[in-house]
């Protein structure tokens, strides 16, 4: 949802900028810290649950103790020996509800002070460092009862605003109510600090709620757990998640080798984080809905974002790929704004719901600023289209795909020679609006950034997939012959693009073209991307693939977004050295489309084994692109990373879908298979896999060099055949006849 709960290692928030409880991208919560007798409790052990749930276990020692060593006891502490516990269980959804117990492990009566030191400061996410905004705060204490009581913090600002030829002025009124429930003795509040005094016989336990209910303008976002609800279905958003959870497809391997056991939990966690990221807020009924780009800064509707973990994550789900596609025309651009870098068919980059967009400090509440997502869009409809062969589903969604390419065509060739083009309008625009859209992802040889207006190698290829795929969906929706303009305009950009990109010198392709049209000869990672996009002649497909893998792009844990050879590498740059997992997800589907095994398994094996160096084999938004090497046993996080990150989850389920050669045309009721399994991953077996209204499941295993599969249960009808992809640029016809006959036989 959107309230998100971000505290120090020790479960409380103290003074780093970017902590607090925030909601809809307001720290309504800047402070909050325990004191018992005067003194913090010592932290023992703090984790979440779940994603939304989470325990804290901390001790103190007895009040008035006087301490006397035993020196014959090892390092005993007195709060380990006279132990006053204080447990604290916390749930989040929508509002938070927290739990407050202490229990007396000694063996005499207590009497002590506790205290709750909080404050709230409703800053924006992107303001935590320096305030821009200038409000309105103020705070009311309401004794109810005597073991009920409400602190309520009130935040009104208002911004007269005028960019670009939008001008006006804008107000938020947001808030926070703590609520004191349920107390064993009464509360005052008094110096910015909830006061109890508390008194506890030995073998008893002490205990409070304290719910915390944002408010957002005219919203109030009360909690939905209650005490200690930790499991369970217990409000309409653990059923919407249960539904996504027990309904997409399942995934299974043996325990040995090691990395297989890693493959089956490393996916569970990335479903989990899936569904945890769900926005309620924009759901399109149970099994359509929408995610937040990444926890804990990216909580907002990106649209690139969602549409990339969208169709990564099919093989687990269309539910996320139906809820962004419905999602994304209601922004879809109308009318041009240079603030808003909005033109007519243009699809949004990102809607921000934070101060400093509400007020007006920025374009950000509704932004459009990407290069990518108009071409996405067409490329992900195909995808349901070919998961579902559901034409009630598509039909509505064919004239805003239409739209998004009208405008590609429109607005951003900016030299009118054939190739697409990005330049940022907006006096707080991004400056780069391509798939790397940092101020400084895109770099010269030397090192200098390049100015826009640029053509990188990766936009080319998106329009180029997402016009041939758009061609297959018109035909079968009955428009020929708009299909075959589609398919023609396609064919031609491939072949302009091989002739004016390649790079004969470098056996690869440029980063990009400059205003001057020069190529940009920067290595890169974005030429990756060429390969699942299919735009790349044949022969070119290897020289690329083994390009990115050669040392100074391939860390060992993943692929570097610039070389390190490069006199602009920096391992930790955003764009110009860290590694993406999110970007393997697409290199793979290349390499399976290229037959590039070898690499296919190199990079799906580093993607999996970097994954056992986080916790819960959860990747993150990225990590540095330091070298796998005694040096450097483990890479270093990106410091501000999300994690989880929604596209780094899904892109697992894209590498294993690659792997197992998995391509479903449910229009025709098949499902083709093509699997190449590692020798680190013997067998996997998918159960609950939906193909249309059929759903199976197959059990992978390799038998000597050759990887075969059993359908182990099949519901409905659905042709599964041993084949490569329609979109395969190395099966010949009669590797095809002799794999449909083995899956006759079979």
């Amino acid at each position: 949802g959107r309230v998100v709960l971000a505290t120090d290692l020790d479960g409380l928030i103290g003074t780093f900028p970017r902590h607090g409880l925030f909601a809809y991208e307001t720290r309504v919560l800047s402070r909050y810290r325990y004191y018992v007798d005067g003194d913090e409790p010592q932290r023992v052990v703090v984790s979440n649950v779940e994603q939304h749930s989470w325990l804290g276990y901390y001790i103190t020692r007895q009040p008035g103790l006087k301490w006397q060593e035993d020196t014959g006891s090892g390092e005993m502490e007195p709060q380990s020996e006279e132990t006053l516990e204080l447990k604290v269980c916390r749930t989040v959804g929508l509002g938070v509800h927290e739990d407050i117990d202490f229990t007396n492990f000694t063996q005499v009566e207590i009497s002590f002070p506790f205290e709750i030191e909080l404050d709230a400061d409703f800053s924006d996410q992107a303001e935590t460092f320096q305030r821009k905004q200038q409000g309105k705060l103020t705070r009311h204490w309401q004794k109810l009862s005597a073991r009920r009581a409400e602190l309520s913090y009130d935040y009104r600002a208002m911004h007269h605003y005028s960019h670009q030829g939008n001008t006006g002025t804008a107000r938020i009124h947001r808030g926070l109510v703590v609520s004191i429930e349920n107390a064993d003795s009464p509360v005052q509040y008094r110096d910015s600090k909830l006061k109890f005094q508390i008194r506890l016989k030995p073998g008893k336990s002490w205990h409070t709620c304290v719910k915390f209910i944002p408010i957002i303008e005219e919203k109030t976002l009360r909690p939905l757990y209650r005490c200690r609800q930790f499991f369970g279905i217990r409000n309409e958003l653990d059923r919407k998640r249960h539904i996504f959870l027990n309904e997409s497809t399942d995934f299974h391997t043996r325990s040995e080798p090691k990395l297989a056991g890693v493959v089956e939990s490393a996916l569970l966690q990335a479903k989990h984080d899936l569904a945890d990221l769900r926005l309620p807020d924009m759901d399109h009924g149970d099994r359509a809905w929408v995610m937040a780009a990444g926890l804990p800064i990216y909580i907002a509707l990106f649209g690139r974002d969602t549409l990339t973990a969208g169709w990564q994550a099919a093989l687990t789900s269309t539910q996320m790929m139906q809820g962004a596609l419905y999602e994304m025309p209601k922004w879809q651009g109308r009318v041009e704004n240079d603030w808003r870098d909005e033109q007519p068919g243009r699809m949004l980059h990102e809607a921000h719901t934070g101060p400093l967009a509400s007020l007006g400090y920025n374009p950000r509440t509704r932004y459009y600023g990407a290069a990518t997502t108009s071409s996405f869009y067409p490329v992900v409809l195909s995808e349901l289209w070919h998961w579902t062969g559901d034409k009630n589903l598509i039909r509505p969604l064919l004239e805003p795909a239409l739209r998004a390419l009208r405008w590609k065509d429109k607005y951003t060739d900016l030299f009118g020679d054939g190739f697409y083009d990005y330049k940022s309008r907006s006096e707080q625009g991004n400056e780069n609006q391509a798939w790397k859209d940092s101020r400084d992802a895109i770099v010269y040889e030397d090192g200098r950034n390049v100015c826009p207006p640029i053509s990188t190698c990766e936009e080319q290829a998106f329009v180029y997939v997402a016009k041939m795929r758009m061609s297959e969906l018109l035909w079968f929706m009955g428009d020929r012959d708009l299909a075959r303009r589609m398919f023609q305009e396609a064919e031609e950009l491939k072949q302009r693009f091989n002739d004016r990109f390649w790079m004969p010198d470098k056996n690869f392709f440029a980063l990009g073209l400059d205003s001057k049209r020069r190529q940009i000869k920067s290595i890169a990672s974005n030429p990756g991307h060429l390969l699942a996009c299919g735009i790349v002649h044949k022969d070119a497909a290897p020289k690329v693939a083994r390009r990115i893998l050669q040392d100074d792009m391939f860390s060992g844990w993943g692929v570097r977004t610039l070389s390190a050879d490069h006199p602009a590498y920096d391992p930790y740059s955003y764009h110009r050295g860290a590694v993406w997992p999110v970007e393997h997800g697409s290199f793979a589907m290349g390499m399976m489309r290229f037959g590039l095994i070898e690499e296919l398994h190199t990079i799906a094996r580093a993607m999996f084994e970097v994954s056992t160096l986080f916790d819960y084999n959860r990747l993150p938004e990225c990590f540095s692109g330091h070298p796998r090497d005694p040096e450097h046993p483990f890479p270093a996080l990106y410091p501000k990373t999300n994690w989880p990150q929604a596209w780094s989850a899904a892109s697992l389920f894209s590498i294993v879908q690659a792997m197992l050669g998995i391509y479903p045309f449910a229009p025709m009721k098949t499902l083709l298979l093509d699997p190449e399994l590692p020798d680190w991953l013997p067998q996997i077996t998918l159960r609950n896999l939906h193909v249309g209204k059929a759903v199976v499941s197959i059990h992978f295993y390799r038998k000597g060099n050759r990887t075969r599969f059993d359908v182990l249960d099949k519901r409905g009808t659905l042709h599964v055949l041993r084949q490569p992809s329609p979109w395969s640029l190395t099966a010949n016809f009669a590797e095809r006849i002799e794999d449909v006959m083995e899956s006759l036989i079979a």
